[in-house]
């Protein structure tokens, strides 16, 4: 036996409008097309509030509950309902790719107060390739998109130049249209978008003859993409309301991806930049001045005496900048050691030797 109450997380004397904001808040977190959505659940609290805000189902429930809840092997509910072929609200299913669920009043919350969605265009992406130094230091990219965009012929209006725009005679003007859908929780009314005026409220008198009347059209469009300082392979940047537009709503979103090249030279680990100098063993043991070239420039480095092996010298502030300050230049020293040696060299070397070094 299902207790709708405690689906709906109320107690058995819960007042009509307890049940109501119960099921809202259910609705809203298990909606199927909301992310995280659970489909299974937002069933079964809509089975539970299709019962318990009936006051004739409520009332059977409460009295006879295990005869009426679920209904035997057939799944069939009260009143002839049966929940396991619920289509959902516009009857695809709750698996249909069109899937709907406007109901105004008790789910504006999920889509918006009323029911009522902005149109928004269509967010694209791009791929673009960085070499190592402008991942580092910032670049600036121009691209040709074709895409859809404001009309340049009416500048969106959708009208012909010069003449007027009037107002739609399908919504009067308010740019919104009411619809009534009934379902089995009663009849509901909700806004959306006058799809002969996209929203707008006007209409041309005279539809523009590039966009038809629409105020967008397909368009090449030069775009200025600037890469910021610091970037990372595989990361993204998102340009709000270059994507595509649409008539009557705002334009979707540009995402760019960034790919950015090895270097034969640097390796990067977080902010800090890794590289490797050859030095002489006698330089390794003297100590020594090189100059080294960072992605700065040529530096000079001071390799201390005795250095060994896979020492790293960390030369600051020549790393990738983060915020206003910059990681470091590690410098792994990479102790070159003679393959021969002369007997002048072998000479010394004994000596050292049979000093104890």
């Amino acid at each position: 036996m299902k207790d709708y109450y405690a689906i709906l997380g109320v107690a058995r004397n819960a007042s009509e409008s307890d049940i109501k904001s119960a099921f809202r808040k259910l609705a809203q977190k298990h909606h199927p097309d909301k992310k995280g959505g659970d489909e299974a659940k937002f069933k079964e609290a809509s089975e539970a509030y299709a019962v318990l805000s009936d006051k004739k189902k409520r009332a059977e429930y409460d009295t006879y509950g295990k005869t009426f809840a679920g209904g035997g092997s057939q799944g069939q509910g009260f009143g002839g309902f049966d929940f396991s072929n619920f289509q959902g609200f516009n009857g695809q299913g709750f698996n249909g790719q069109a899937f709907e669920f406007d109901l105004g009043d008790i789910f504006g919350d999920v889509f918006g107060g009323g029911g009522s969605r902005e149109q928004r265009g269509r967010d694209i992406s791009i791929d673009i390739e960085l070499s190592f130094k402008e991942a580092v230091f910032g670049a600036e990219r121009r691209v040709l998109l074709t895409k859809t965009g404001i009309c340049a012929t009416c500048d969106g209006s959708g009208a012909t130049p010069g003449t007027k725009l009037t107002t739609c005679s399908t919504c009067n003007g308010k740019g919104e249209i009411h619809e009534t859908r009934n379902s089995f929780f009663g009849s509901f009314t909700s806004n959306r978008a006058c799809p002969k005026c996209h929203g707008r409220g006007e209409v041309p008198e005279s539809p523009c003859g590039t966009c038809r009347g629409a105020g967008v059209a397909k368009k090449e469009e030069e775009i200025e993409i600037r890469v910021p300082a610091g970037v990372d392979n595989g990361e993204m940047i998102r340009m709000p309301g270059r994507g595509e537009a649409v008539p009557g709503g705002t334009a979707g979103d540009l995402y760019v991806k960034l790919h950015v090249k090895s270097d034969s030279a640097f390796t990067r680990e977080g902010n800090a930049l890794l590289m490797s100098l050859p030095v002489k063993l006698t330089d390794a043991l003297l100590g020594a001045t090189y100059r080294v070239q960072s992605l700065d420039g040529e530096l000079p480095v001071e390799i201390p005496a005795g250095t060994v092996h896979g020492e790293v010298v960390r030369v600051k502030n020549h790393g990738v900048p983060h915020g206003r300050s910059r990681g470091d230049l590690l410098i792994r020293i990479d102790v070159q050691f003679p393959k021969k040696l002369s007997k002048s060299a072998k000479e010394h070397i004994e000596k050292l030797r049979n000093e104890g070094l």
